[in-house]
């Protein structure tokens, strides 16, 4: 029968351990950095505003946000936001996200245009469905000068731009278009999120949430459909 291991057995074989989640680690670093930040930070930050909102409670920087909007508002600035506020859903996130599906289809990258239907077409759904679970009034700090009719949580622009940028740069993380994306997500996105502050029709706990939501639904489905095999490997 053997007996316990001595001292330096066991030595050694913590230090086995050690070795092998270091390997692990280098070996899955960008696997695990997507799971922290693209899943489970933005599923904290969704469900501390989820609950404020179902609890009716403020939220602290929504109203001081909205009232520096306006006061910096002037017609500048509305023409930048107008614009952005129509390119980030039907005039320009919408005919992005059908034509990328198609033309990763018609380049015959059927598992990437897998991916970015179901990622993108889930995202609008999801942001419909979530609308009318929470039911969260616009703010009517005053009156905007491109109103909208439905439900304000969380923001369909900044869900939509997000996930479109999220499924653009996580297809082009393994090419050379990986920084040009992500140089074209972190001025999209955040002006699309802003526009929507400026122009009084979103809270920015809405904007975040988005975010937040678009990230969680996105990430997901990229780590179910490319667990075993990265976007345009070689084949």
């Amino acid at each position: 029968m053997g007996g316990l291991p001595g001292a330096a057995e066991l030595v050694g074989h913590l230090r086995t351990g050690v070795r092998e989640g270091r390997r692990f680690i280098v070996r899955h670093a960008w696997a695990l950095a997507l799971l922290f930040g693209g899943l489970l930070l933005p599923i904290w930050v969704f469900s501390e505003l989820a609950d404020e909102i179902r609890d009716a409670e403020a939220i602290v920087f929504d109203e001081p946000l909205l009232h520096f909007a306006a006061a910096v508002a002037h017609e500048g600035f509305d023409r930048v936001f107008l614009f952005f506020s129509a390119i980030g859903y039907a005039w320009g996130v919408v005919p992005a996200d059908v034509a990328l599906v198609v033309a990763l289809f018609a380049l015959r990258r059927y598992r990437e245009g897998i991916f970015a239907a179901i990622a993108l077409g889930g995202a609008a759904v999801l942001n419909l469905a979530a609308k009318q679970a929470f039911a969260r009034d616009r703010p009517s700090l005053w009156e905007s000068i491109a109103p909208e009719p439905t439900y304000s949580f969380p923001s369909g622009h900044a869900m939509g731009s997000a996930a479109l940028a999220l499924v653009l740069v996580l297809l082009a993380w393994p090419t050379r278009w990986r920084w040009p994306a992500i140089a074209a997500a972190a001025m999209f996105v955040p002006m699309v999120g802003l526009s929507r502050i400026y122009l009084g029709v979103h809270y920015p706990s809405d904007i975040l949430a988005g975010w937040a939501a678009a990230s969680i639904w996105v990430v997901g489905v990229y780590l179910m459909t490319f667990r075993r095999r990265p976007p345009f490997a070689h084949r």
